[in-house]
């Protein structure tokens, strides 16, 4: 009996030592900290109005990116910008800007030498410009890292008080990763988004085009992941549009993407060097006219027409001088002149621009086809009763239209109805449909207008 008693009693000991340990192990356990995800409520919410820096430019809060091509006064822009945001002045469309503080960070241009001489050269004050020139570390100072010391730079920001306006050159320097793939460059930048709604200020980051991509969307042409155009609000392009004639051309600031304003528009802008003061030297932004239509638009001037050629002459006067030789023995068919034009690499752009400088004009034959005969020429040449129409130089609908008339025997068409003939009307010359051609046609001779002519 003593035995289970006392069996019993170290029992008892035993599990009251057992629940002990186990109470003082519990209590001497980390604590894991449980996150939780923040929801609001739309009815606990009130809509705020976009607050911008510049209206419909530059938004307060918001990523922004400025992209163009080498040489095209990107950064001479950003100074601009920056300058008129520190005195409070007018912007191009004579908007007035709140003054403010600007911050620069610049990992191309020296800030005593560029930055400053053309902050200066737009008329900033000095006293509200902030460049950052490095980061301080226990171990000395070392180049500032926008990919890993934005928390430090918001700290010196806000020490200053009014930043309105950060630049941040170039914007893929905040990439730590390939700065090609989605996913890293969205992770990349979410920091650079918060620290703009932190600060209320407007971030400008400035990027290049990539090469190769001319007739495409501006918007898309600024280089890497095309994350970079998702993640800002705002896409602005500058770049050099060049002018019809030999040595015209003009710089463009336009929008290429806005998802909070009007995404089209632009300003004229030129590039001026002025000197300061003795040896110090600066380019500056003079502003132009106002520009409608969008980046696209504005920027889609015929390359292939604008660039010279041999002997300096534009690509335009070649192919003047092609048809003059061309058609030098009077009346040609438009499908082997165009033909030949293309064989001599001049594209149908510009060969139409060159017919209608001429001008050339234009002759429908009997047999439904088109010849072309200079102005001055006297030698009308003749015109076969019947020639092959190649459906190829139709647009689709007249094509169409044509080819339900076709007899189906090596391209020659039926003689059905007034419907082929009414289309045959419409066959263009260089892959432009020709509408609305003079009416009263003497001896089937019509001269065309420039504005007669669509691109299809």
């Amino acid at each position: 009996m003593r035995s289970n008693q006392n069996y019993d009693e170290i029992a008892a000991l035993l599990d009251q030592d057992a629940s002990a340990d186990h109470s003082t192990a519990r209590s001497r356990s980390p604590q894991v900290a449980v996150s939780q995800v923040t929801l609001l409520c739309g009815k606990d919410m009130t809509p705020e109005p976009v607050r911008w820096l510049w209206k419909d430019w530059l938004a307060l809060g918001k990523l922004h990116i400025l992209a163009g091509a080498p040489g095209e006064g990107k950064t001479t822009l950003a100074t601009k910008i920056a300058a008129t945001v520190t005195t409070g002045g007018a912007w191009p469309d004579s908007t007035k800007a709140e003054e403010g503080n600007i911050l620069v960070w610049s990992g191309e241009d020296d800030v005593s030498d560029t930055l400053l001489p053309r902050l200066m050269a737009a008329g900033a004050k000095k006293e509200k410009c902030y460049f950052v020139s490095g980061t301080k570390t226990a171990s000395g100072e070392r180049p500032f890292d926008p990919a890993v010391d934005l928390s430090d730079l918001e700290q010196q920001a806000n020490l200053i008080g009014g930043i309105s306006l950060l630049i941040v050159d170039p914007v893929v320097s905040v990439v730590t990763g390939d700065s090609h793939k989605n996913t890293e460059v969205r992770r990349a930048l979410q920091p650079l988004v918060e620290l703009a709604k932190r600060l209320d200020a407007a971030v400008l980051g400035i990027s290049h085009f990539s090469k190769g991509g001319a007739g495409l969307d501006p918007a898309m042409r600024v280089v890497g992941s095309v994350a970079f155009t998702a993640v800002a609000r705002i896409v602005l392009v500058a770049a050099k549009v060049r002018g019809e004639e030999a040595g015209d051309a003009r710089r463009v600031l336009a929008r290429a993407k806005s998802n909070i304003g009007p995404d089209d528009g632009g300003f004229e802008y030129f590039i001026e060097q002025t000197e300061l003061i003795p040896g110090i030297h600066a380019s500056q932004i003079v502003w132009g006219q106002t520009l409608n239509g969008t980046a696209k638009d504005l920027f889609a001037e015929p390359e292939d027409e604008l660039i010279e050629g041999d002997e300096g002459k534009t690509l335009v006067a070649q192919a003047m001088e092609f048809l003059e030789q061309v058609l030098a023995e009077g009346l040609a068919p438009a499908k082997e002149v165009t033909k030949q034009a293309n064989e001599a690499g001049i594209t149908p752009r510009t060969l139409r621009r060159a017919r209608e400088r001429l001008p050339v004009i234009v002759k429908k034959g009997s047999n439904g086809a088109w010849y072309w005969k200079l102005p001055t020429s006297d030698r009308e040449g003749s015109i076969p009763d019947s020639e092959p129409v190649d459906p190829s130089l139709m647009t689709n609908q007249v094509g169409h239209d044509v080819q339900r008339q076709n007899d189906g025997q090596d391209g020659h068409l039926g003689q059905d109805t007034d419907d082929v003939e009414k289309s045959l009307s419409q066959i263009p010359q260089d892959g432009q449909l020709v509408q609305g051609f003079e009416t009263g046609q003497l001896d089937g001779q019509v001269t065309s207008r420039p504005d007669d002519f669509e691109t299809f």
